[in-house]
């Protein structure tokens, strides 16, 4: 009878002590380059992570952890420190801490998964706490995919960045008029009245009778073309004919 209730009493307390344990579950998405961890199916945390690069793919699939180290030193890699290790396969892939964190976000491990050594110690201390036996590790993705989104991004980038074209220049870096130009003013023509005037102007009360077929000739225009300082607009040097003198168009008078 005592026997039995001994055995009982072991049985609560193991049952009791499992049940204290809580379920850790580590998800490492390797296309978006994240590891997150619930606890009792509750997200707790959620961090960015280096993967196996396509030389050296982390495995995907869904493991449990088995082994845990503080103070781990590659044996395959020059010793490289590996602080903070879970390890989760028996090829040796494990998760821990990282000296590169600048890297972080981009699949360049050589096949564990790299977390911050802050955000590896706080793992650490919460698989040691539960379990190393009561945690599992879930991974999907790709490395490849990874570094397409990551070039797909960086070139979106470099596109905003880019300087907007100059709205007053075309393309080959010519201006462009935005303000259209003010239209040039008509010279008025002179009506032919059928008389000859003096030739200076003078004498307005002067004029002689044109003979048939004579053509007015218009008097010179001078002034500036609109929007440009430099050109001059002259009308072609054409003057009033002085009396005695007519249009060679006029076949029965001669100017010599």
């Amino acid at each position: 009878m005592r026997s039995y209730l001994v055995s009982l009493t072991g049985l609560i307390l193991l049952a009791l002590s499992s049940a204290a344990q809580a379920k850790v579950a580590i998800t490492v998405d390797k296309d978006n380059q994240q590891l997150s961890v619930a606890v009792d199916g509750v997200e707790r945390y959620r961090w960015p992570v280096s993967t196996g690069n396509p030389s050296h793919e982390t495995p995907n699939g869904k493991f449990q952890t088995f082994r845990m180290e503080a103070d781990h030193y590659s044996k395959e890699f020059d010793d490289a420190p590996m602080p903070h290790s879970i390890f989760f396969t028996k090829q040796g892939h494990a998760i821990h801490g990282t000296t590169s964190e600048g890297k972080l976000g981009v699949p360049v491990s050589h096949g564990c998964v790299r977390l911050s050594r802050e955000n590896a110690a706080t793992l650490y201390a919460l698989v040691e706490k539960e379990g190393v036996l009561n945690t599992t590790v879930t991974l999907t993705g790709s490395s490849r995919v990874a570094l397409a989104r990551l070039k797909t991004k960086a070139g979106s980038a470099v596109a905003r960045a880019e300087p907007a074209p100059d709205p007053t220049y075309d393309a080959a870096g010519a201006p462009v008029e935005l303000a259209p130009s003010q239209p040039r003013v008509a010279t008025p023509q002179v009506a032919d009245d059928g008389y000859i005037y003096p030739a200076d102007g003078s004498y307005a009360d002067r004029r002689y009778p044109a003979p048939p077929g004579y053509r007015r000739l218009a008097p010179p225009q001078y002034g500036y073309v609109e929007n440009d300082s430099y050109a001059q607009d002259y009308a072609p040097r054409r003057y009033y004919q002085p009396r005695g003198y007519y249009d060679r168009g006029y076949s029965g008078y001669s100017a010599y």
